[in-house]
């Protein structure tokens, strides 16, 4: 079905288009897919693996037809995490965590599809900005000292604090040859003229010259080089499960849907932003789902919708799903017969494209707005930026999607609370009119009359109790919610705690006007016998005639 929708969607007059957009992200995503494969600790032919299997099923299913999947700078520093944690649990059978970091990608992948069958593509709309700038900075900064080790010609470490805590270590004892191969790389891809970039893109140019002078200008072995390389189709590998490990292994495989899903969602965005059209958030889930489920079981590393090479994909002329499997398949090809040509490659020249990608995620835009931007959006930006860095992935999204949740809710507290207006008095500011002005005006005080213009939350109910507990001299207490149009259960309770505390003072309190949601809820929390069990307590159709009937009470007891 989904195969006949792609068929029947497919338009001629972009298949030129779709063909040069296709082998122009395949030349992107070539020097990046051995460099992040040797960023994760798998090995270059990983990440081939992954841009050949998670790009060409991505394609085939998803919801974004311009994009192009592959493994991605977040994806690949997660991926790295989990594959150096389950391998060292097994020392003497490396190959075995392994297996259990690649499952871990499968199970990914099944939670990606469960996304989208679940409908949750549209919840991307509800993480804010600060959240995620942060977060993709923070992987900024992570592929940025990851890779300034290989920079200098030593060995990765295990982590960014580890990685920026060698480099002293590594600058006192460089390898000048690896620095110089890293700089020219550097001076390439920073520096090369856009215009260059439509036709050869920067990092393969990188690539390409960087490898050229370490074989013709340099001694050999005066550099590390990514060595041997396997070539021909990757072998199947089943699931392998520690029954043991089962919910660590689940949350292992949370982190990569959420993040993937995130990740490729964001990416589906920007796709529609160039194109001017509108992605199935949820097909798209299912079609990430699908690659990454296959480059697990073939040991590739998961991937997402990856910006740059959607980005390039669209300038080319890409538009259809075509595109974004011809890349895969162009892929292949280097897989099936080029694995050799790439064994001479610095690790220094990798490295160098790595920064590229590290300080291209950073969200420079953010941080040049950053003086007109709200202290709290800030705060959280900084929160989740340092915790993504030196803590965890999730748990810095986590954190921030707490705080920027406490933020909201107090703003929208503050909000309502602005909405509840207190009258006691019939002075000219008074917006009533009428038999409810003269009530209020013959009262003296007495009356005081409650107006809720909007939904009510917890933290509007507790505002409003502090506000009561300034108003003591009064005898009746009339609460309107005609313009209320649904109330939580905290909300509830607390105005529970509001009308009872009147009562337990002995004023009458009377209430009115509540739509049937609304009635229902306090009714079901005792409001509604608490009213009753004040002196002379009712609850009225209207206003008018809930202060007509606080008026009778008061000419009772006077």
């Amino acid at each position: 079905m989904e195969i006949r929708s792609i068929i029947n969607g497919f338009d001629p007059k972009h298949l030129r288009g779709d063909l040069f957009g296709g082998l122009t992200a395949a030349v992107v995503a070539l020097p990046l897919a051995l460099a992040f494969g040797v960023s994760s600790g798998a090995g270059p032919i990983a990440g081939l693996y992954g841009a050949v299997c998670v790009g060409f099923f991505a394609a085939l299913f998803g919801g974004t037809p311009s994009q192009v999947s592959g493994p991605t700078g977040p994806m690949t520093v997660v991926m790295a995490a989990i594959l150096a944690d389950y391998t060292a649990m097994f020392p003497d059978d490396p190959a075995h965590g392994a297996a259990l970091a690649f499952t871990v990608v499968m199970a990914g992948g099944a939670l990606q599809i469960l996304f989208g069958a679940l409908r949750f593509g549209k919840f991307i709309e509800l993480v804010p900005l600060p959240v995620i700038s942060g977060f993709m900075s923070g992987i900024g900064v992570i592929i940025i000292l990851l890779q300034l080790p290989p920079l200098l010609g030593f060995a990765s470490q295990p982590g960014p604090a580890a990685s920026a805590l060698a480099v002293p270590a590594a600058w006192e004892s460089r390898n000048l040859a690896a620095l110089a191969l890293g700089a020219l790389t550097l001076v390439i891809v920073y520096l090369m003229p856009r215009s260059w970039g439509r036709w050869l893109p920067s990092p393969l140019v990188a690539l390409l010259v960087g490898t050229l002078a370490a074989m013709w200008l340099l001694p050999a072995d005066s550099v590390p080089v990514l060595g041997d390389i396997p070539s021909g189709l990757p072998a199947l590998h089943l699931p392998a499960i520690e029954p043991a490990l089962l919910s660590k292994m689940f949350v292992s495989a949370l982190t990569l849907a959420a993040l993937g899903s995130i990740d490729s969602l964001l990416t589906s965005l920007v796709a529609d932003n160039v194109t001017r059209t509108y992605h199935k958030s949820d097909r798209e889930l299912v079609g990430q789902g699908i690659g990454n489920v296959v480059a697990g079981m073939f040991g590739g590393l998961p991937g997402a919708g990856a910006t740059m090479r959607t980005v390039v994909n669209v300038k080319a002329g890409g538009r259809t799903p075509l595109s974004g499997a011809l890349h895969s398949l162009v892929l292949l090809a280097v897989v099936l017969g080029a694995g050799g040509l790439a064994s001479a490659i610095p690790h220094a020249v990798l490295a160098g494209i790595l920064i590229k990608v590290g300080t291209d995620i950073i969200d420079w835009d953010f941080l040049r707005r950053v003086r007109r931007t709200p202290g709290t959006g800030v705060f959280v930006m900084l929160v989740v930026l340092l915790m993504t860095v030196f803590v965890d992935l999730i748990k810095a999204v986590a954190v921030g999607m707490a705080i920027a949740g406490l933020i909201f809710m107090k703003r929208m507290s503050d909000l309502q609370l602005q909405s509840i207006n207190v009258y006691r008095d019939a002075d000219e500011g008074t917006p009533l009119q009428g038999q409810e002005r003269r009530i209020l005006r013959d009262s003296a005080g007495q009356i005081l009359l409650i107006h809720f213009g909007s939904p009510m939350s917890f933290g509007a109910a507790k505002g409003m109790a502090r506000q009561l507990s300034l108003l003591g001299d009064y005898r009746v207490l009339v609460l309107d919610l005609s313009d209320m149009p649904e109330i939580d259960f905290t909300a509830a309770r607390s105005l529970l705690d509001v009308v009872r505390a009147a009562v337990d003072a002995g004023r009458s309190v009377v209430l009115c006007g509540g739509r049937p949601a609304v009635m229902n809820m306090i009714e079901r929390q005792g409001i509604c016998a608490e009213v009753e069990r004040s002196p002379g307590g009712r609850i009225e159709k209207n206003r008018v005639l809930a202060l007509e009937h606080a008026a009778s009470l008061l000419e009772s007891t006077s």
